[in-house]
């Protein structure tokens, strides 16, 4: 009995301890779905907050083109032509990236007529910026051409190691890379060949809105050339400014005016190339042949350009509808112009009659029976005083001298002349000059440039030549001394 007792006990006991590990086992399962839940709400919540922070470092090429700070006017005509959007969106894109300071090198008011057009014109521009797809600079210089997201091609060249679009822009940058495609910085922008014509003035247009080629226009349309430069074609215009017409020699101008069909044409044909030709291919060359068939001969001497040795270069790539001027600081003279403008006066006597200012002086040699003498073989140089400096001399005078042909008179006008032609580049490196009275003239140079002689008479024009010798201009009498 008492051992039944016991081993009834023990059969509890066991059971209760069976009993409580099962409990302590059904816990964890209980308890398991909780726990993953839990678990997977953590990562929800950091793959949210992964996801903030991709959405946070987005870098589109909108994004990278604000930041930099060098395309300002670029992200102002993107977003005026509601194109920030697309350029921010999945792509990929390639961007040829003009800077600010391309959009600045625009003809006057283009830009401004781009922005008044931006579901037109500026959008056909940008969009002729962008190419579909990630293009790096290894790809592009394998390229010929590439197909815009306007339709339209890019011409794309390598000269040197520099890529170039259209024969323009330079690609100055390359491979900065966005999220969504990769820029290349340009240093110009490009305008589509189908609305070139419409964007940009013609030469005329350009000519005339400058307002420093007032001559030159004068000239086409004296010559019949202005409807030319006005319309279809391609030209390249060496332009003179009004100050290189106003360089030539007195009456020049007036001459070539007066022969609208002869040497003017040929000397405005002899400043036109055929095709738009840029100023690196200018460089590149050594001579240019212009519509008159001549030659223009292409130096340059440390980075400045000139062309036939003398006109240098002083503006280039001014971009029209139909072609570039270059703008140019001298008149061009083709070569058998040339040689007709070189026919100089006969003589020294010939040329002071010709050019109106020496009435006084020439009267004043025909009376001292001189004039034979200065047309003679020579040569001479000769400082003459103009009409205004015999009318300065105290009153009376001229009449005294006229009076005493062989005496004074011819004493002071031998006082004026200097044997062998003296150019103004020797007579600034003397002290003085013997002239055929025997007696010296003084010459000095004042810290301004200005030439003097006997310190009170100054030479106010050089180098006139003629075929017997030289003319000084000067503005008083030289008086002998005694």
């Amino acid at each position: 009995m008492k051992h039944t007792t016991l081993a009834t006990f023990y059969l509890i006991f066991i059971l209760l301890l069976a009993a409580c590990g099962t409990e302590t086992q059904t816990t964890p399962e209980a308890t398991a779905p909780a726990a993953t839940a839990t678990a997977e709400t953590e990562v929800e919540e950091m793959a949210e907050e992964e996801m903030t922070d991709e959405v946070m470092e987005s870098n589109t090429i909108v994004d990278v083109a604000v930041d930099d700070g060098r395309f300002t006017t670029l992200v102002t005509a993107v977003t005026a032509a509601d194109l920030a959007e697309t350029l921010s969106g999945e792509g990929p894109f390639t961007v040829f990236a003009p800077t600010d300071d391309a959009f600045a090198a625009l003809p006057e008011g283009m830009l401004e007529t781009l922005l008044a057009d931006p579901e037109g014109a500026l959008t056909d521009v940008l969009l002729y910026h962008v190419v579909p797809g990630a293009v790096p600079a290894e790809a592009v210089v394998g390229l010929d051409s590439a197909t815009t997201a306007g339709g339209e091609d890019i011409a794309i060249a390598v000269v040197d190691g520099v890529v170039t679009l259209n024969d323009s822009a330079k690609v100055i940058i390359t491979d900065v890379e966005a999220d969504n495609g990769i820029i290349h910085v340009i240093d110009a922008v490009i305008t589509p060949p189908s609305m070139a014509s419409e964007a940009l003035p013609t030469i005329a247009e350009v000519a005339a809105e400058a307002g420093n080629f007032n001559i030159l226009l004068a000239a086409l349309e004296a010559a019949g050339l202005a409807e030319t430069f006005a319309g279809e074609g391609e030209f390249t215009v060496f332009a003179p400014t009004d100050d290189a017409f106003a360089a030539l020699p007195e009456g020049t101008v007036e001459a070539l005016l007066a022969d609208p069909e002869g040497q003017l044409t040929d000397i405005l044909l002899y400043h036109v190339a055929a095709g738009a030709v840029p100023a690196e291919a200018v460089v590149a060359v050594d001579s240019v042949t212009t519509l008159l068939g001549q030659d223009v001969t292409v130096t340059v001497d440390d980075g400045r350009v000139f062309l036939n040795d003398t006109v240098e270069v002083v503006a280039v790539d001014i971009m029209a509808a139909n072609g570039i001027i270059h703008v140019i600081d001298g008149v061009l003279i083709p070569t058998e112009e040339e040689a007709a403008m070189d026919d100089k006066p006969a003589t020294i006597v010939e040329a002071a009659v010709v050019d109106g200012r020496f009435t006084t002086l020439v009267a004043a040699v025909e009376a001292a029976g001189l004039a034979e003498t200065l047309s003679g073989e020579g040569p001479f140089t000769v400082f003459a005083p103009t009409d205004d400096a015999f009318a300065a001399l105290p009153e009376g005078t001229i009449d005294t001298l006229l009076a005493d042909p062989e005496g004074q008179l011819t004493d002071i006008l031998l006082y004026h002349v200097v044997e062998g032609a003296v150019l103004a580049e020797t007579v600034v490196t003397l002290d003085l000059a013997t002239t055929l009275l025997g007696q010296d003239v003084t010459i000095t140079v004042d810290e301004e440039g200005n030439v003097f002689l006997n310190d009170t008479v100054q030479v106010i024009i050089t180098d006139i030549e003629t075929g017997n010798g030289i003319i000084h201009v000067i503005d008083g009498v030289l008086i002998p001394a005694n």
